[in-house]
């Protein structure tokens, strides 16, 4: 039993470098890749340049408090907060499609996990969650609270960082072509 163990480890582990940060990829695209597209398009503002000019629910997502203190009237609002909805959106749909396709991603997903921050850090405190909507480790309540979900996306994003792309991803091609780049002999 011990040497069919052994050999189920070491076929693991063989396969491991390329299978684990494929399916960390996978499992993002599966659980959180809809659900920032579809984040990101609700503050899209109306027309071909609603990229650049967010809608009003956009800045109520992500300064609540503020715009409520404004009466919902989101003109009197600043450049920093046309500069933050817009890289926030933004963010929403970049960083999710270069993890799926393996681009850049472990700037990608440290990146990510940065967002994912600031967007619990809003949830709560910009929403006014109490702390039976937050959620706490140990108490065997491993329900869709915050704190309990947002660790698993930022242990996925997590591994992605450390681990990288693996070899399914526009990475190892750009690695392969720098490769294949450096290795030619160059012109005089």
């Amino acid at each position: 039993m011990l040497t069919a163990y052994t050999r189920l480890t070491e076929i693991l582990e063989s396969i491991s470098h390329w299978l684990t940060p494929t399916l960390a990829r996978l499992i993002f695209a599966a659980v959180l890749f809809v659900y920032y597209w579809n984040s990101a398009t609700t503050k899209l503002g109306d027309g071909i340049f609603g990229f650049l000019f967010p809608s009003s629910g956009a800045y109520i997502q992500i300064f609540p408090k503020t715009v409520e203190a404004l009466g919902y009237d989101t003109s009197q609002l600043g450049f920093f907060h046309w500069a933050v909805t817009v890289a926030g959106t933004w963010a929403e749909f970049i960083l999710p499609v270069a993890i799926v396709i393996g681009l850049f991603t472990r700037f990608a997903s440290l990146a990510m996990i940065g967002f994912v921050v600031v967007q619990s850090w809003v949830d709560v405190h910009g929403h006014n969650l109490g702390a039976n909507d937050i959620g706490a480790f140990f108490d065997g309540n491993p329900s869709s609270l915050i704190l309990d979900q947002r660790a698993f996306w930022i242990f996925i994003l997590g591994y992605l960082v450390l681990r990288g792309a693996g070899p399914i991803s526009v990475d190892a091609i750009l690695r392969q072509s720098s490769r294949a780049f450096t290795a030619s002999p160059q012109p005089r």
